[in-house]
């Protein structure tokens, strides 16, 4: 990467993939012989998804939710807002809401709420990265790729206003 921006790679593809690979197997086993919903955290974790579903060995349906709480900003605002709702219902499904990346967990813990009062059969979260030192609500992951350092990143489907999500790794992101 030759971005003046990018101060490091913190995560390579390789290690990426290999986690997916991990991941997908561990949840075809705690999933096995039922049908999963995975709903999609928009944009950023697109690719995630995309990657993890062709490592899933099982019966799965996919649907996507737009939420933003961030802005142009490098700080969660904590204002929560739903720009695109889930296409179906999720009433006794079993969900697995796949997330790129819980930093304070304010988004995803208004999102999890939000899913469970519509009443899923299950409810479980997946995320890439996981920052648990800048929590400010309690949310935990049932599967997590990688724990990170407290530093901004971007590359694999995250960004900073809407750049760098087509890096192929997990870098930092320095002072712009």
């Amino acid at each position: 990467m030759t971005d003046k921006y990018v101060e490091k790679v913190l995560l390579d593809k390789a290690a990426i993939e290999k986690k997916i690979a991990e991941l997908g197997s561990q949840i075809s086993k705690d999933y096995q012989g039922k049908e999963l919903l995975l709903i999609c955290v928009l944009k950023g974790a697109v690719i995630f998804l995309s990657d993890l579903m062709r490592h899933l060995d099982m019966p799965l349906e996919i649907d996507f939710m737009a939420v933003s709480s961030y802005g142009a900003s490098t700080e969660s605002s904590g204002v929560v807002r739903i720009l695109k709702d889930l296409d179906c219902s999720i009433e006794n499904k079993h969900c697995l809401i796949v997330e790129d990346i819980i930093d304070s967990g304010l988004t995803l813990k208004y999102l999890e709420e939000n899913l469970l009062s519509r009443q899923p059969a299950s409810m479980k979260i997946v995320t890439l990265l996981d920052k648990p030192e800048r929590r400010k609500v309690d949310i935990q992951p049932d599967y997590c790729g990688f724990r990170i350092p407290d530093e901004f990143v971007v590359g694999y489907g995250l960004d900073f206003n809407e750049q760098y999500r087509s890096l192929p790794e997990i870098c930092v992101l320095g002072e712009k």
